[in-house]
């Protein structure tokens, strides 16, 4: 009788099943592996909302609170909108972390340390754009966040201004509105005394205060025109434009307003004019300052007609 070795006997310790190596402890699972890069970002994402949080919810509540930024609720969905629109320009650009922006992040945290314990709102917001325009620069490199210079700027538009700031463009806005009012008025048959920003007419004394400056529907107008001009637009130069000119078109209107309400106090009933006319001509001039811009454009394109190259680009192939 001949014995093969090669063949294992029954119930030999030959048979034992092999396990396999995927299924040891020590294996790696795929789905971990792939998280693993994201999370460090997940991480950055959850601290900068830890720091932030109170701050957001105090921007949140002025946009409430405050008429001149009341466009700030739309700004976060648009500036996520251009996002998505250039998503292949942003899938494009090549990565390359470098050090050089934790000078950002560096500069972003002191002046968050310097608006949390000054008491500054502007500081603690402002600081949000730099430091993450320095996480991207230091995480993605120097051209990705050129790629995305045109999102940061638009969520720069829903911060309001410092206190100081602001009234420093509010105080020569009402000294500008009343000038013109005064100049116009007496062409129109009315005639008017100009002392600062106070109109007095022969009815009764109009005072250009400062919700009448005209600043709530320039920061409006302002802001829908750079929307205006991202969706109409390709040219930079061309969104540039529109979105200067919206600031004369604002303070035009405005003008025209207090000018309508003299009108309607000398030749109609003050406080009808003051009351019902005032609130409503607001909307009103807001909405022929919106069709100046639509005429402006179509002059722009009469005038230099965009070149067939800029016409068929596609919307993703640039931000901003």
């Amino acid at each position: 009788m001949k014995y093969n070795p090669s063949t294992p006997m029954v119930g030999s310790a030959q048979t034992e099943p092999q396990v396999p190596q995927s299924a040891s402890p020590s294996a790696t699972s795929p789905a971990l592996t792939t998280a693993r890069p994201w999370l460090p970002y997940l991480l950055i994402a959850l601290l900068l909302a830890a720091v932030y949080y109170k701050v957001a919810a105090k921007l949140v509540f002025d946009w409430y609170d405050l008429p001149d930024y009341s466009h700030g609720f739309l700004v976060p969905f648009f500036a996520l909108f251009v996002l998505w629109d250039g998503r292949d320009t942003i899938r494009n650009t090549p990565i390359k972390p470098s050090w050089s922006g934790i000078s950002l992040v560096l500069l972003g945290l002191a002046i968050l340390i310097l608006g949390v314990y000054g008491a500054d709102l502007f500081l603690s917001r402002i600081s949000f754009l730099i430091l993450l325009s320095g996480i991207l620069w230091t995480f993605f490199g120097r051209t990705m966040l050129k790629a995305l210079r045109f999102p940061l700027f638009i969520l720069l538009l829903a911060i309001p201004f410092p206190a100081i700031v602001f009234n420093q463009i509010t105080f020569p806005l009402q000294l500008l509105a009343s000038h013109v009012a005064s100049s116009i008025l007496p062409l129109l048959g009315v005639p008017v005394l100009n002392e600062g920003n106070v109109l007095e007419l022969p009815v009764m004394k109009l005072e250009v205060a400062e919700a009448c400056s005209g600043i709530r529907s320039l920061m409006s107008l302002f802001t829908l025109a750079v929307f205006y001009g991202y969706f109409l637009e390709r040219g930079t130069r061309r969104r540039v434009i529109l979105a200067l000119a919206s600031i004369p078109i604002a303070v035009a209107a405005n003008a025209a307003r207090i000018v309508g309400t003299g009108l309607c106090v000398q030749y109609w009933d003050p406080d009808k004019a003051l009351g019902f006319f005032h609130e409503f001509s607001g909307w009103v001039m807001f909405v022929i300052s919106l069709t100046c811009l639509y005429l402006l454009h179509r002059l722009m394109r009469l005038i230099a007609p965009p070149k067939s190259a800029d016409a068929k680009l596609p919307p993703a192939q640039e931000i901003g």
